[in-house]
C-alpha cells in the first residue's frame, strides 16, 4: 500500500466528504442529549493482524466523535463468536451496538433480547434507502425495528483461473454441476506439487454452513416448517448427495488434498497460495485473499452456484441492547448511519480502498434502493478496479438462482453438521447415514425451541 503524502491527502479529503455527507444525513437524529457525554460500546473493529482496515475504523471512530461532540465511542474487536455470543447475551456483557449475522434477528425478537428503536429511527432517511425485503430482516410482525443491516451476501464458487488453464480447462466457464466439479477437481490435483482441486470446510460452523449452501444448490432444505413448528429437512437422498461427492473427492479422487477439518480463513490462504482450485465463497473472500493473504487479482474467477437450484443467501448488521438507554439508542444510530449505513461515504470509502490497492467493482449485492442504490452504481463503476470480465460467470448466472435464507437457529445447526462434514473428509469409512440420522436427532433438539 503506497504510504506515502498522496495517499494522506486523498484520505483526509474521503474522510472530509464522509462528515459532510454524514452530518448532512443524521440531522434528525439529533435529538441526543447535548448537556452530557454519552458513552456507547461497539464492536467490528478489525484486529490488530489487519492495520490498514483497523486504522481506518479508528479514524471513523475520530471522525465521528469529532461530529457528535457528546457522543464517546468505545470499540471493541471481533464481530460475532458463535461460541461464546448465547453466554455473553445471558450475562449482559453484549457491547450497546452488537453484531449479529441475518439468522439472528428474528429470534432475539421473539425472545425479547433486543431493544426496540423504532421511535428513535422513524422518519430518519435511511429507513426509504434501505431495500424493504433487507429491512424487514430486522422488523417484528408489528413492523416495530431492532437493528440495521451492514452487508449482504450470495455464495458462488470462487475458482482460480490460472489453475484451470494450465490444467487445460476453460477458465471463462467454470463448472455448472457439481459432477463438473468433481471432474474438474480431479484434473486439477492432477498438476501435483501439493495442488488441491477442490477445498471444504469442516470446523468452526463452517462446514454446516457449507454443507447447507451445497444441500440448497440441489434443491433440498436444512429444516422445514410443520405447522407451528419446525423439523430437520436434510436427511434424504439430497443430503446423502452432498457427503457423498466430497467423501469420494477427498478418498477415491484424491482431489480435496490431505489436509482437513479447515475454517474460514484457511482455505483464503490456499487460494492466495496458488495451490487450490476452488471452493464455494462470497465475492468479499477476493480483497482479503489478495490484500492480507497477498494473492494476485486477476488470478480469480467467479462462477454461480453449480446445479442452480438455490443459492445460499445472508449478511449480518447490528442490534441494540436491550438495556441501552434512549441516549445510547439514538447515539447508536447515529454510529451505524455515519459508518456502515450511509450512502453518502459509498464513493469515499470506494477511493480510499482503490487508492490503498484493494479491489473495488466485485460483483456483491448492495442494500441500497433508489437514489441511494443509484449513488453505489455511479461509485462503483467510477472507482471500479477489478477484471469484471473474470466473474462474468457469477453475474450472468446468479440471477436465475432461487435465493434462500439460512436455516432458524442456524450457528447451533452448523456447529451440528460440522461434525458430518468432518468425519467424511477425515475418515474414508465414514457411515454417512449413520452421520445425517445423528444429525437429525440433534437439529430436531434444536429446532423443538423454535417459534
Amino acid at each position: 500500500m503506497n504510504r506515502g503524502g498522496t495517499y494522506r491527502k486523498r484520505l483526509a479529503l474521503s474522510l472530509l466528504v464522509v462528515m459532510v455527507g454524514a452530518a448532512s444525513a443524521m440531522t434528525t437524529l439529533s435529538a441526543a442529549s447535548r448537556s452530557k457525554t454519552v458513552t456507547i460500546t461497539v464492536n467490528g473493529l478489525p484486529p490488530k493482524t489487519d492495520p490498514t482496515n483497523r486504522a481506518t475504523f479508528l479514524r471513523d471512530v475520530q471522525a465521528f466523535e469529532q461530529l457528535h461532540p457528546n457522543v464517546r465511542v468505545i470499540p471493541h474487536e471481533g464481530f460475532m463468536d458463535p461460541q461464546t455470543f448465547q453466554a455473553r447475551l445471558a450475562g449482559g456483557q453484549l457491547e450497546n451496538v452488537f453484531y449479529v449475522y441475518f439468522t439472528d434477528p428474528a429470534n432475539l425478537i421473539a425472545r425479547h433480547q433486543a431493544a426496540d428503536i423504532t421511535s428513535y429511527i422513524k422518519g430518519t432517511p435511511v429507513l426509504n434507502q434501505i431495500k424493504p425485503t433487507i429491512m424487514r430482516i430486522f422488523k417484528d410482525a408489528g413492523g416495530h425495528i431492532y437493528g440495521l443491516p451492514k452487508s449482504n451476501y450470495t455464495l458462488g464458487l470462487l475458482y482460480n483461473r490460472k489453475l484451470f488453464q494450465k490444467a487445460g480447462l476453460n477458465p471463462n466457464n467454470p463448472p455448472k454441476t457439481w459432477a463438473q466439479v468433481r471432474t474438474d477437481a480431479k484434473q486439477i490435483a492432477g498438476l501435483g506439487d501439493g495442488t488441491v482441486g477442490y477445498g471444504d470446510y469442516s470446523k468452526s460452523n463452517t462446514g454446516g454452513w457449507h454443507f447447507t449452501a451445497e444441500l440448497y444448490s440441489l434443491g433440498g432444505s436444512i429444516a422445514v416448517r410443520n405447522g407451528k413448528t419446525w423439523r430437520a429437512a436434510f436427511n434424504n437422498a439430497l443430503g446423502k448427495q452432498v457427503l457423498q461427492q466430497l467423501k469420494s473427492m477427498r478418498w477415491a479422487d484424491k482431489s480435496m488434498g490431505d489436509r482437513q477439518l479447515l475454517e474460514w480463513a484457511d482455505l483464503l490462504q490456499m487460494m492466495a497460495s496458488g495451490k487450490l482450485g476452488m471452493y464455494i465463497a462470497t465475492s468479499d473472500n477476493i480483497p482479503i485473499i489478495v490484500n492480507q493473504f497477498k494473492g494476485n487479482l486477476s488470478d480469480y474467477g467467479l462462477g454461480a452456484m453449480p446445479s442452480g437450484k438455490g443459492a445460499l443467501a445472508g449478511g449480518d448488521g447490528f442490534m441494540f441492547n436491550r438495556k441501552d438507554t434512549p441516549d445510547q439508542i439514538r447515539a447508536g444510530i447515529q454510529w451505524l448511519q455515519y459508518k456502515f449505513v450511509n450512502p453518502n461515504r459509498i464513493a469515499a470509502d470506494n477511493r480510499v480502498a482503490k487508492d490503498a490497492g484493494s479491489p473495488v467493482g466485485l460483483p456483491e449485492p448492495n442494500l441500497w434502493t433508489g437514489a441511494a442504490e443509484k449513488k453505489w452504481a455511479a461509485a462503483t463503476k467510477q472507482f471500479s478496479n477489478v477484471p469484471s470480465q473474470n466473474y462474468a460467470p457469477f453475474i450472468k448466472g446468479t440471477p436465475a438462482i432461487p435465493l434462500r435464507v439460512e436455516p432458524p437457529s442456524a450457528q447451533q445447526i452448523y456447529a451440528v453438521l460440522d461434525s458430518a462434514m468432518a468425519t467424511v473428509l477425515t475418515d474414508p469409512n465414514a457411515n454417512i447415514d449413520q452421520l445425517l440420522s445423528n444429525a437429525e436427532s440433534q437439529v430436531n433438539s434444536i429446532l423443538a425451541s423454535v417459534h
